[in-house]
């Protein structure tokens, strides 16, 4: 998984396939457990943990961008 600093060296582009890549991920983890059991439970906690990363750094550059203007 990536940590802070890995969210905050990615650029908007990164950060957006990121986003994508990792709740299509999330999807199939959901769908799959459905099924049959999951070969590793806590795969979806960390999922959903990037995917919270990736929206508060996405969340922190749009209020920074956003002040920066208005100052």
């Amino acid at each position: 998984m990536t940590k802070k600093e890995a969210m905050t060296t990615k650029t908007d582009q990164e950060l957006l396939k990121l986003l994508a890549l990792t709740r299509a991920e999330l999807r199939t983890e959901r769908f799959a457990a459905a099924g049959a059991r999951a070969k590793d439970s806590n795969s979806p906690k960390k999922l959903r943990a990037t995917v919270a990363r990736v929206l508060t750094e996405q969340h922190a550059r749009s209020a920074n961008s956003r002040q920066v203007a208005t100052a």
